[in-house]
């Protein structure tokens, strides 16, 4: 008698269990770490928490900052083993697995943020994320505009054109593509991890960096400079990514709101990095730094000449600069 009480009760509760509303049994949402080398004062970081707020009724989106989580240049292989989730992703780790995307890493081939959006919603556009899906197992959100970068340097020697660049050890970031956009400055690059720059301009181990005006003013790089050249020698930009698998497991629905919360506050991020950048030039100038528009057309030339002569073009897909021009 005990026993068939026993298991009566059990199936009673069970029953009455059952009929409680879903919340109370729903599956845990799916958590997605999220990496990136910016400091947490960045704007696409707050761009990161605005995204976990569009997506928090399906995942628990968790930032790690500023390389604490996966270096710069790791969080790439990091996704690919599938110990992360989504990251900020540079196209240059990009154009180091997939040579063809190195022609998106050269210099002055987007003319401002409008260009690189275009390029992404183009069809030339969706052949390059499509190839980053197959052959590397991501799957891309969109491109996160950062800034023009500019060159700022601790050396009062003014810059006019690429030969005055001649010797200036610049930190670039650690890969092909980052190296051979120094040199093609007329530069000696000198790789170095972002957490070290401002130590780095501090104790003369490189004499400048080169940053859009947001970063350099994040990161106070420009306590320790005494110039910025506006050669604006490159569209900066990153990708917000999320690995095939993740993306795979959401139901159509899923994919569709996330990509739209994903659009949102990239556009946001942009309007705000644009807002700064307008405001950071006098705010330098008057904070005792020396601002100044080099010869662009120069350095665009000697660029465009080097990168062409370079073994990085001989990947670059059939016709794609005139495709991108023409946007």
């Amino acid at each position: 008698m005990t026993i068939d009480i026993t298991r009566r009760t059990f199936l009673g509760a069970s029953v009455a269990a059952a009929a409680l509303p879903w919340p109370a049994f729903a599956q845990e949402k799916t958590v997605l770490k999220f990496s990136a080398v910016f400091s947490e004062q960045d704007i696409r970081a707050q761009m990161t928490k605005m995204l976990a707020e569009e997506i928090k009724g399906d995942f628990t989106l968790t930032p790690f900052y500023g390389g604490t989580l996966f270096k710069q240049g790791t969080e790439l292989v990091a996704l690919q083993r599938g110990n992360l989730q989504m990251g900020n992703i540079a196209p240059q780790d990009i154009s180091n697995q997939i040579p063809e995307w190195s022609v998106l890493t050269s210099a002055y081939l987007f003319r401002d943020a409008k260009h690189l959006r275009d390029f992404f919603n183009s069809e030339v556009g969706a052949e390059f994320k499509a190839m980053a899906t197959e052959k590397l197992g991501i799957h891309i959100l969109g491109p996160t505009y950062f800034g023009a970068r500019q060159v700022g340097l601790k050396t009062d020697k003014k810059i006019s054109t690429p030969a005055d660049m001649s010797g200036i050890k610049l930190r670039m970031p650690g890969g092909d593509a980052w190296q051979f956009l120094g040199s093609a400055l007329g530069a000696n690059p000198t790789p170095m991890a972002y957490a070290e720059v401002y130590t780095g301009l501090q104790t003369g181990a490189i004499d400048g960096q080169d940053n859009p005006l947001p970063n350099v003013k994040n990161m106070k790089f420009y306590e320790v400079m005494s110039q910025i050249v506006l050669t604006s020698h490159l569209i900066g930009y990153d990708l917000l990514t999320i690995s095939s698998e993740t993306w795979k497991a959401m139901t159509p629905e899923q994919q569709t709101a996330f990509q739209a919360a994903a659009d949102k506050v990239i556009d946001w991020s942009q309007e705000q990095h644009l807002a700064q950048e307008g405001k950071l030039v006098e705010e330098f100038k008057a904070g005792g730094l020396q601002i100044y528009d080099p010869d662009v057309a120069a350095f665009r030339k000697f660029a465009q000449e080097k990168y062409l002569a370079s073994d990085l073009a001989k990947s670059w897909p059939a016709g794609v600069l005139e495709k991108v021009a023409a946007l």
